[in-house]
């Protein structure tokens, strides 16, 4: 074989590497932006259904595509195209509607047009107590990230979704708000760890 040859040959064996890894590369993009995306429990929020630092993969076809879907938010279309709605009881990831550089994680609690309020710790929905009960305590501060006994309460929602919640605080500052009318296009969301979630009841807002 001679020097010449040889020379290609090594290209070539180069060309195919750079080629396979620049392919991966686009493929890995593909999916991430339109299929599936790893994201790793930022918070203690969703406790104890969720904790810090589980790792998960978020479906990116649920509701549709807008053009924050896409890498740097190009201004190519608006709205949502292939949309569906969200349900209540659901456990989605948004953008912070202030700062769409974060990504939150809660459940969908309230819907365009629901009424949503806290009493005394209790969920109301268009002013009717969602059922709970109390289901039990948990002593592991792995869970719950404190070092005493928290009351697990297990709530149902209109639409028959239960899940357990942690009640950290008595009397706590989400515990009791105001009335809380959710607009068209947007959703309440709260997290399952009542005493310790910065959602809609505070500086999150309305999620659109």
């Amino acid at each position: 074989m001679s020097v010449a040859e040889k020379t290609r040959k090594k290209s070539g064996g180069l060309g195919e590497t750079v080629s396979v890894i620049v392919q991966a590369l686009i493929l890995a993009l593909i999916i991430r932006t339109f299929l599936f995306q790893p994201f790793s429990i930022p918070s203690g929020s969703m406790r104890p259904t969720l904790l810090e630092g589980d790792y998960l993969f978020v479906t990116k076809w649920a509701y549709g595509y807008s053009r924050h879907s896409l890498p740097f938010s190009p201004p190519i279309f608006s709205g949502r195209i292939w949309d569906s709605e969200p349900e209540r009881g659901d456990v989605v990831v948004f953008k912070l509607p202030q700062d769409t550089s974060f990504d939150y994680i809660k459940r969908v609690i309230g819907l365009p047009g629901d009424r949503i309020q806290m009493r005394e710790g209790q969920l109301y929905i268009n002013d009717e107590a969602v059922p709970r009960e109390k289901v039990g305590e948990i002593n592991n501060p792995d869970i719950t990230e404190v070092n005493r006994p928290v009351e697990v309460w297990r709530e149902t929602l209109p639409n028959g979704v239960t899940y357990d919640t942690l009640d950290l605080t008595k009397n706590g500052i989400g515990d009791e708000t105001r009335e809380f009318r959710v607009p068209e296009g947007h959703y309440f969301m709260m997290g399952d760890n009542r005493d310790n979630s910065t959602d809609s009841r505070f500086t999150v807002g309305f999620v659109p």
